[in-house]
């Protein structure tokens, strides 16, 4: 479970820690994964197409 501890009575930067704490431990990418089912074959192109767009990206910076 993730906790932000409130320090002087600054709840809004408490609230931005806990997002950013919520955000790089991966539960709303994994909630939005999970949202519909997917088949594996369908998941495996997805995936298929994420690496090829994330090469053809990084194949540019250099």
């Amino acid at each position: 479970m993730t906790k932000v501890v409130v320090q002087n009575g600054n709840v809004d930067g408490a609230l931005k820690k806990f997002k950013a704490k919520v955000a790089r431990s991966g539960v709303p990418s994994e909630l939005k994964k999970r949202k519909h089912y997917e088949k594996p074959g369908v998941r495996r192109r997805n995936e298929k197409k994420e690496q090829m767009r994330n090469a053809k990206k990084h194949r540019n910076n250099y």
